[in-house]
This record gives structure tokens, sequence and C-alpha cells, in this order.
């Protein structure tokens, strides 16, 4: 992001489309995959670009008092995105600890031995984001918990800094730290689960 955006944001109200349209370029692309990331859904996605440029111009929001506008144009767009999957009731609540896998008392993991030799770093991300796997890892993602899936996107989709996310959701860096830590481990798990060790 361009310290510049700021006087376009300032410009960009109903009629002045050279501001719009600049910002559209800008901003567009990455609000669709933050709120494809959350919402899981590409008409959700494409609503929620509109909205946000609908509260960007309609409203005519200042960006004052925020540290960066990419900051501030995320907030508006992961706001948007949760009220789309909460407004449908499309993921059902889930606990993060009904998602993580589990441990004995002797600290032995439970399940299918399988599970315990299985091994995601050396597979392609090709293989991962295609055919059955790809549902799979949707699935896994959509089942977060609304916070740990907004921060796995705005970290592994839009690789946001730690500060940048805890800032954008309004949480600690440690917090972010843990809750991408305990994303990733639900992800995983799911994965192994439904696709076994490769």
């Amino acid at each position: 992001m361009s310290s510049d955006d700021r006087p376009l944001f300032a410009q960009a109200t109903p009629g002045s489309s050279d501001a719009i349209e600049a910002l559209i370029s800008r901003y567009a692309t990455g609000i669709y995959r933050l709120a494809y990331g959350i919402t899981r859904s590409d008409a959700d996605a494409e609503e929620v670009v509109h909205e946000v440029f609908a509260q960007l111009v309609d409203k005519n929001l200042g960006v004052e008092g925020h540290a960066a506008a990419r900051t501030w144009v995320y907030a508006i767009a992961i706001n948007a995105s949760l009220d789309k999957t909460r407004g449908k009731g499309r993921h059902a609540k889930t606990s993060l600890d009904e998602m993580l896998p589990r441990y004995t008392a002797d600290g032995h993991r439970e399940g299918d031995r399988a599970f315990l030799l299985s091994d995601w770093s050396g597979v392609p991300e090709r293989q991962l984001l295609g055919g059955e796997s790809r549902q799979v890892l949707d699935e896994a993602i959509s089942r977060l918990p609304d916070v740990h899936r907004t921060i796995l996107v705005l970290k592994d989709v839009e690789e946001l800094s730690n500060e940048g996310v805890a800032e954008i959701i309004g949480c600690t860096v440690s917090e972010v730290k843990t809750g991408l830590h305990q994303a990733r481990m639900a992800v995983r798990e799911h994965l192994t689960q439904r696709l076994g060790g490769y």
C-alpha cells in the first residue's frame, strides 16, 4: 500500500470515478481473496467487495486515526465477510478443541497409527490444491472458528506480518501466533483424518 492512498480515499466520493477506479485496482483483489478465505464462497466474496467499496464511497468513510489504509480496508472486509457467514449460518459452530489432535494421559497420540506417520511437509502444493484434497482443505478451513479462520487467511494467504494481523483484528501479537498455530494444527488434523498419511 502506498502512502499516497490516503488522498485517494479522501477523493473517493460518488462521481469521482478516477479515485474510485484507482482504489479498486489497488484493493479489490486483496479484499476478494480475504473475503473468499473467510466465507469460502465466490458469490459472497464478490458481494463483500461491492459492500466494502460502497462503504468507502457512499458513506465517505475517512482513514484518519488508522495506522495504515490497508489495515482499515481489511478490517471493514473482515467484518462484512463474517456478517455473511453468520447471516447464512454456513459455518457450524465447531469448538477448536474438537478439531485438534487428541492425546492419551501418557502423551501418545490417540487414533490410527497411520495418523502418527502422516507427514504433509513434503506434499507438493499442487497436490493439496487439486481434486479431493482441495475439497477437504476447504472444508477444514471452513470449520475453523471465525477468529482462527481470519488469522489463517491474513497470515497464510495475504502474508501479513503478525503485527499487521494483530492490528486488523484487535488482539496481541502473541494471540496471533497462538491462533495461527492452533489453526494450522486443526487444518492438518482434518487433512490427516480425512485423507490419511501421504
